[in-house]
């Protein structure tokens, strides 16, 4: 199937507080994560809200790459959105290590279908670990090749 972009949802859960509170941090792991995608980085733009927590977006010539993060939480929620040969999973990579996530929800969304009525197609939604004995995570399946069409 010919798509425009890949679109990656994540929510990162048990993160480092100080991690999620450190702008410069966040900023770098942004970064890094760009670059690892095989992104071209266009501009970048952080925030440090008071009394905590930073947003941030990495603007690159495939697209954006955002962060919003929660330190009182210890959550992140993250968009990484590509097209061309970027290869968001690696973005998604460098994060899950760099904020010391002890998990991560991920949904994997095609954008920009060609010749479909529906141009988005979830093609992956899961957890991982793929521990599903969290009181949270009920209800949470992992999918894969969900076609709007057919739901």
């Amino acid at each position: 199937m010919d798509t425009l972009g890949r679109h990656l949802l994540v929510e990162y859960e048990g993160c480092d507080p100080d991690t999620l509170n450190d702008e410069s941090a966040i900023r770098g792991l942004m970064r890094q994560a760009a670059k690892a995608a095989g992104a071209t980085e266009v501009a970048v733009v952080f925030h440090r809200f008071s009394p905590q927590g930073v947003s941030g977006v990495v603007v690159v010539a495939e697209s954006h790459l955002s962060i919003h993060t929660w330190p009182e939480h210890g959550y992140a929620a993250v968009d990484f959105y590509t097209c061309g040969d970027c290869e968001p999973e690696r973005a998604h990579a460098v994060l899950l290590q760099g904020l010391a996530a002890t998990s991560a929800e991920v949904m994997h969304v095609d954008r920009g279908a060609r010749g479909r009525t529906c141009s988005m197609r979830l093609t992956v939604h899961e957890v991982e670990p793929e521990d599903r004995s969290r009181p949270e995570w009920t209800g949470i399946e992992k999918s894969t090749e969900t076609d709007p069409a057919t739901v």
